[in-house]
């Protein structure tokens, strides 16, 4: 039981740091501070689980079971960094494009 837990907790580290990239290809092409945010959150989330699989005592392993507080941690902080950047997305305001209308005299 303890490998296929391992085994899961390795696979969902890939997989948020694949999501990270993801996100980091996205504010690459944006420059959208929100991608930047969401990438350091899920690899902040992966670091988390690094943490839970090398605090997980031998011959202890039940599912759930996360009774280190440095488990908490990276997840406070990855939640705190999604709120924080949808809230940021929302507050800033953008310019309106201009647009020029058809009765300008611009042929």
């Amino acid at each position: 039981m303890e490998t296929l837990i391992l085994f899961l907790l390795g696979f969902t580290v890939a997989c948020a740091g694949a999501i990270g990239v993801f996100f980091l290809k996205f504010w690459k092409h944006t420059q959208d501070r929100l991608f930047l945010v969401f990438a350091l959150a899920f690899i902040l989330m992966g670091v988390g689980w690094v943490v839970h699989a090398f605090t997980m005592r031998p011959h202890d392993v039940a599912p759930g079971d996360e009774s280190h507080f440095l488990v908490y941690v990276p997840r406070l902080l990855a939640f705190s960094c999604i709120i924080w950047a949808i809230w940021d997305k929302n507050r800033t305001t953008r310019p309106v494009p201009h647009t020029q209308s058809p009765a300008s005299g611009q042929a």
